[in-house]
């Protein structure tokens, strides 16, 4: 008997909800199940008939660019009884559904796992009714569920990101970038409400990427004297220079006591204590809709793929499928459930501190650099022993560089350096092409595309370090920070060898990794490669639109040099057919199995064919040889037309992950240098996944040879995207 899933979205709608519905409907036609849709969530499954029906693989074509759920979503109260659980159960059955993924919240899931729990008595019941017959029963003796948890709020306890948050932390940043240029235009103030009734996720991670001067959450309360210490805050950076002030309140934002501090509570003391007449921004569901994000199409195609082979595996334990570290992880959907709902009793019981805890270290790490920029001090007092620290670039144009340089000056400041910007990469360096950076000189960078203190490629032979020691000792510089990509651990390296020549070089070096290309070693995602990726999605998503009015395929090339990050997740957040590496390598057989696939699509119906290619894949393979071949093959039956995508993919503006990201890593340098100087150290080092630790520890993590890690975990992205990809009948 062909196995049948069901799958439904319910609760809330978030962004990214499609993509998840088109990996289950296509892994599962793959694994020769079938796949049917459960229409606006579990009301769809009580009501049965047609709110239940088959999906097939053309019925997910092009879904991921639009935000919402193409199968609908509703609050059932019936699904909250057990007798809507019973119709529930005999819809399913008479489906011949027993294997359920339910792409929803928190009591979505809860529910869900209820039914699960039910179904023996949900059997016995509807068979001793005569409802359904004993084969049917023993057909479907159990039913097997996996999670997906939809939520923008990002609350789900034991994941990275819940589906949905990455789309709405941008819908956020795209609000305040915009109120923020004209808030400095009339010196004022605003305040911001955004979601999250008990997770202050989107509030934090917003203020920390909109660059806002204070936040309100509810897992961390203000002090008794909040207002006081706000206006403080705020007065002291508009005192430093900056001509605007903004305010990020989560909607579940409470006092110690548990008093709700709304927008208006915040406005209201912006008036009585610095006598501002502020501005009240309200989002509300604006954070829900738009496109989604490329993180939201690539994660959760993962998650629906793996979410497909778990209930076919048949656990019957239920599991809900979150992600750490870019992977899938699969949880007991109970105990995370519980875990969730016990931080919102954490809260209640005002025990912020495990309220924080439960929210995972990365949450309360970006809380304690959030508080820390915030409440800086904006210059140097007179007569401080602080340190010299250099901040430069080197390599390539990495978006989010200015992010990382603004939160180190200003970290920096406030532990009392005097912080030095490096123009133009290691030339500005030798020549001494340098000047003192204060807190005003850093305003808004964050938000800033490009790199203000410019970037070479550039680095250093042996025959030039006698001159670049000369200007460390002439700039009496105590440490030298690089933002950099590949070439700043190239140039590091050849320091490290000769450093013994030169004592003005025995001094803290750090690199903060920012590449386009995600070629680092320790890294999952560098500092903007996140924006690259949106950049190459957003591209191709009007590739597409051009191609509506006729069969066309494209090949479309990215750039990454020899790694693949780029393409792969390009390919499998836009929906892409092929990916060709420089990690696999292209072959003319390859080639030719492709054409032939690609005829056969085109000849079934399909009318548009995405190939995504790394720009180094091939030297011989070139795109604009693959789409010249591609069309004298087609014979006439569609057109080809390729496209280089270039340096449009360096020039965006700075994503929230990749500022966020820019943050987290110039704090830890930050502590990092603190560490050096209080115990007389000069280490080389690099900022990593962990932590920041020595260059030479992450030697072995690279393949120097082709300039990328030996960890290629992007490499386990591809299998899925050719699955979900690839018409059942081209394979």
């Amino acid at each position: 008997m062909t196995v049948r899933i069901g799958v439904l979205t319910s609760g809330g709608d978030a962004q990214g909800m499609n993509a998840a519905v088109r990996a289950v409907v296509r892994a599962g036609l793959a694994s020769e199940a079938e796949v049917y849709g459960i229409y606006e969530g579990w009301q769809g499954a009580v009501d049965g008939g047609d709110s239940i029906r088959p999906l097939s693989w053309e019925s997910v074509s092009g879904i991921t660019t639009r935000g919402g759920t193409m199968i609908g979503t509703a609050r059932c109260a019936a699904f909250r009884t057990v007798e809507g659980r019973r119709q529930a159960a005999l819809n399913l059955i008479q489906n011949g559904i027993d294997r359920i993924i339910v792409i929803g919240g928190d009591g979505s899931l809860t529910g869900t796992d209820t039914l699960r729990a039910e179904w023996p008595e949900h059997l016995a019941a509807l068979h001793e009714a005569g409802a359904i017959t004993a084969e049917q029963a023993s057909a479907h003796e159990k039913l097997i569920i996996a999670g997906l948890v939809g939520s923008i709020d990002n609350d789900l306890v034991g994941t990275d990101m819940t589906i949905g948050t990455d789309s709405a932390l941008n819908r956020i940043i795209e609000a305040i970038d915009a109120i923020a240029s004209t808030a400095a235009s009339h010196q004022r103030s605003f305040v911001v409400e955004v979601m999250g009734r008990h997770c202050g996720y989107l509030a934090l991670m917003s203020g920390i990427a909109g660059g806002a001067d204070y936040v309100l959450i509810p897992e961390r309360p203000p002090a008794e004297n909040w207002h006081e210490h706000m206006a403080g805050v705020l007065r002291r950076s508009r005192d430093a220079g900056r001509r605007s002030s903004i305010v990020v309140v989560a909607e579940g934002a409470a006092d110690a006591q548990g008093n709700p501090i709304t927008a208006e509570d915040v406005r209201k003391v912006l008036a009585d204590e610095m006598g501002e007449d502020a501005r009240v921004t309200i989002l509300g569901h604006v954070q829900r809709g738009g496109v989604p994000t490329a993180y939201d199409r690539w994660m959760p195609s993962l998650l629906g793929h793996t979410a497909v082979k778990a209930v076919l595996d048949g656990d019957q334990e239920a599991q809900v499928i979150g992600v750490r570290r870019n992977r899938p992880l699969s949880l007991p959907l109970v105990d995370a459930i519980a875990r969730t709902r016990n931080v919102a009793t954490l809260i209640a019981n005002a025990d912020f501190d495990e309220a924080m805890a439960s929210r995972g270290k990365s949450f309360v790490e970006m809380h304690q650099a959030f508080r820390r920029l915030s409440e800086a001090r904006t210059h140097v007092e007179e007569g401080a022993s602080g340190k010299r620290i250099g901040i430069m670039h080197a390599g390539g144009l990495a978006p989010g560089m200015n992010a990382a340089a603004q939160a180190l000056v200003r970290l920096g400041i406030d532990r009392g350096n005097t912080m030095l910007g490096v123009r133009g990469g290691f030339p500005g360096l030798i020549d001494g092409d340098v000047r003192e950076l204060g807190w005003d000189d850093v305003e808004g960078w964050i938000s800033l595309g490009g790199a203000e203190l410019g970037t070479r490629r550039w680095i250093p032979e042996e025959e030039h370090l006698y001159a670049l020691a000369r200007s460390v000792e002439k700039l009496a510089l105590d440490a030298i920070v690089i933002v950099g990509g590949f070439n700043a651990y190239r140039a590091l390296q050849l320091l490290q060898s000769e450093r013994r020549r030169y004592p003005s070089l025995n001094i803290p070096i750090v690199i903060v990794p920012a590449s386009i290309d995600n070629n680092l070693p320790g890294m999952q995602m560098s500092i903007g490669s996140d924006t690259a990726l949106n950049v190459a999605v957003e591209a191709v998503d009007r590739i597409k639109r051009s191609a509506s009015a006729s069969k066309r395929a494209f090949v479309v090339e990215t750039m990454g040099r020899r790694c693949g990050f780029l393409a792969t997740a390009t390919g499998l957040a836009a929906g892409a057919e092929r990916v060709y590496l420089h990690e696999e390598g292209v072959t003319i057989q390859q080639l030719s199995d492709d054409i032939d696939a690609m005829i056969k699509a085109f000849s079934s119906g399909q009318d548009f064919w995405l190939a995504i290619r790394n720009e180094e894949a091939s030297a011989f393979y070139t795109t604009d040889l693959m789409t010249r071949m591609f069309e004298a093959e087609g014979g006439g039956l569609f057109s080809v037309r390729g496209l280089v995508l270039g340096h449009v993919q360096q020039g965006g503006i700075p994503s929230p992950f990749d500022r966020i990201n820019a943050v987290r890593l110039a704090s830890r340098v930050t502590d990092w240098l603190g560490r050096q100087f209080r115990h007389g150290e000069a280490t080389y080092a690099c900022a990593t996944l962990s932590g920041v630790g020595p260059v030479r520890e992450v030697d072995d993590l690279v393949d120097w040879d082709v300039r990328r890690p030996k960890d290629t975990w992007w490499m386990r992205l591809k299998p899925v995207m050719v699955e979900l990809g690839s018409r059942p009948d081209t394979v």
